[in-house]
């Protein structure tokens, strides 16, 4: 459960021109371009630098990101802001994972095969396999860790996923059965998610057990986290280095502050405006993955206005989704379409939705505001450009008579809250469509976040679920997506790279596509060279 670009110095950028993207964040160019100059000596640019040798043994390496707060968590299943996510990937594994090119591989298991309907699924496990207090990992902690997280009283995020399930039993020491009430061809898709950890039957998460390459030395909620390398993991690459120390960030000024000043090795999604900036530095790399990643402007369809399709289409329309791409994400990224899961084979070809100002104010007024609307948009540092975002929307819907007015929360407040706003903003990494609507479009997801209750959208996800040809099943995702496109509550302007920095020093980074940063935070394979 990524900005506006401001001009850099000539200096720095010959081709960059005035424009209003230097309202937005223009501030903090100008203090990390200071910060930069310094701590180069006065010259940003200099003789270039690179790693030299293989991936070397030993070393700590220190990540570092904005966000977390009092309800940061150790357990994987329920993993939500970045912290989370990143110890959830490191300390734990699942049975599933999906690779840099966003292509399921296997993880834990070996294997998963169903049978002719999909209702059945075998899953043959890893043998060998140990957790990192030395025990086997077998059957029966698939077993205790799947009924963790389907728990009636104490549901995990991936619950909603399998509320269909009706049993999973070991059948020997590395095979287990699923039992489904309803056929689902994506199944194992689910269990490729970072919040489907196994974990053991007994794991307590104020002593967590994971077969991770990473396990936890120390952990204090909204500033640190230390790890150190599983001496049991059995991974074929890693972990070559000994620690990792996550430390969180209040803001996005200290974070840049602490990797140009060496305080940090690597930093999760820095703002695209200073890519640029930054990369001048040759003390520095910059990480940019092509992604499926979405930050949604959410309208809950279930309250006013938002109740009304013709208001929903309206706010759609007046935004301009090319504009959004170049000022909010400083062109590092790619426009939507209000539907998500780009990487989906069954992802769809329509039209192109485009900025139209008239239809907008006329759909408006059809619905019964001749003069406009004004509404609240509830936002947060919860993800790169997503404060952003709203401001340049707030100024694009101007034009159609919508009058935004942006209210900035603090992390631990939106959270808090964030599934009741009317309008709000959220973010998902890259997630083929089935598993996303089990997340965030049916009425029981676990994060729904307008609302939406549709009966033609929820048949046609059903029936998608348990349609084992893959032409088919694909005409289903295809009228699903429709209904997002005309009729849904997410306004999906955009797909963002995922742009990540580093010290030239730090080996093993590549692009990946999943959206989670600093190579979808599979740290096992990072390493600390040398430079030439």
């Amino acid at each position: 459960m990524s900005r506006s670009r401001p001009t850099p110095p000539a200096s720095l950028s010959p081709a960059a021109r005035p424009s209003r993207r230097a309202v937005v964040g223009g501030g903090l160019v100008l203090g990390i371009t200071g910060l930069l100059s310094a701590c180069a000596g006065g010259q940003v640019a200099g003789p270039d630098v690179r790693l030299t040798g293989p991936p070397q043994q030993g070393g700590r390496l220190r990540v570092g990101f904005v966000g977390g707060g009092a309800s940061d968590t150790l357990d994987g299943a329920v993993a939500t802001n970045l912290g989370d996510i990143a110890r959830a990937i490191n300390m734990y594994d699942t049975l599933f994972h999906f690779d840099d090119d966003y292509t399921l591989q296997p993880m834990l298991a070996t294997e998963m095969t169903p049978n002719d309907d999909a209702s059945v699924w075998t899953v043959t496990l890893r043998d060998g396999v140990k957790f990192c207090d030395g025990r086997e990992f077998t059957a029966d902690d698939v077993v205790a860790s799947v009924e963790r997280i389907i728990d009636p009283d104490d549901p995990k995020s991936g619950a909603a996923s399998l509320a269909h399930l009706e049993s999973v039993t070991a059948l020997d020491r590395l095979t287990v059965e699923l039992r489904l009430n309803a056929s689902d061809t994506s199944l194992i898709e689910v269990f490729a998610q970072y919040s489907l950890i196994m974990v053991p039957a007994d794991f307590d998460v104020e002593n967590p057990v994971g077969t991770g390459p990473f396990m936890l030395d120390s952990f204090t909620p909204a500033q640190s986290t230390v790890l150190k390398a599983n001496p049991h993991y059995w991974g074929a690459e890693g972990p070559y280095l000994d620690e990792i120390a996550l430390l969180n960030f209040n803001d996005t000024d200290a974070l840049i502050n602490a990797l140009l000043s060496s305080q940090v090795d690597a930093v999760a999604q820095i703002p695209s405006a200073l890519a640029d900036v930054i990369a001048a530095d040759t003390r520095m790399r910059i990480l940019d993955s092509e992604t499926g990643m979405w930050l949604p402007f959410t309208m809950r369809v279930d309250v006013e206005p938002f109740d009304d399709e013709r208001v929903r289409q309206a706010f759609r329309l007046a935004a301009d989704r090319e504009g959004m791409v170049e000022q909010v994400l400083s062109g590092h990224g790619r426009v939507g379409n209000d539907m998500f899961a780009p990487f989906d084979p069954a992802y769809p070809d329509f039209p192109q939705r485009t900025q139209d100002i008239e239809e907008a104010k006329r759909l408006l007024a059809e619905a019964g505001y001749p003069d406009g609307i004004d509404v609240e948009l509830v936002t947060a540092p919860i993800q790169a450009g997503v404060v952003e975002a709203a401001q340049v929307y707030a100024e694009q819907a101007a034009a159609a008579g919508i009058r935004v007015s942006i209210n900035r929360m603090d992390l631990t407040a939106y959270w808090g809250d964030y599934l009741n706003y009317p309008f709000s903003q959220s973010f998902w990494y890259t997630r083929n469509f089935l598993p996303q609507a089990n997340s965030s479009m049916l009425p029981d997801s676990p994060f729904n976040e307008t609302h939406f209750d549709d009966e033609e959208f929820i048949d046609l996800v059903r029936r998608a679920r348990a349609e084992t040809d893959d032409a088919a099943r694909g005409q289903l995702i295809e009228q699903a997506q429709r209904i997002m496109y005309e009729r849904g509550g997410n306004i999906i302007w955009g797909f963002a790279d995922q742009l990540d920095a580093y010290q030239a020093y730090v080996g093993g980074l590549k692009e990946n596509a999943t959206g989670v940063p600093l190579s979808g935070f599979q740290l096992h394979r990072v390493w600390m060279g040398d430079l030439a």
